[in-house]
């Protein structure tokens, strides 16, 4: 994952709650008559080109890229605090 902002491109509201979707296998033996699962092996992960980002606010889901261009294309302002006296 890259260390850049991110940007729902679909709710355009959230800039900071998301999930990072891992794919896993994981490969077992089953009885051919009983049909009950006889062996388990530890899952691995499934290498992905890149990593796939889902937004909590509203669930869409797509590649980094999606959100980083987002950023990008909309970037967050900061602005300074005024006070009026």
């Amino acid at each position: 994952m890259q260390e850049k902002p991110y940007f729902c491109p679909n709710c355009r509201s959230n800039r900071v709650k998301f999930n990072v979707i891992t794919s896993y296998s994981q490969s077992f033996l089953k009885d051919a008559l009983s049909g009950s699962i006889t062996e388990f092996h530890d899952p691995g992960v499934i290498p992905e080109p890149e990593p796939t980002i889902q937004c909590l606010i509203c669930n869409f889901s797509g590649n980094e890229m999606r959100f980083i261009k987002q950023a990008e294309r909309e970037p967050r302002v900061n602005t300074t605090p005024t006070s009026f006296l």
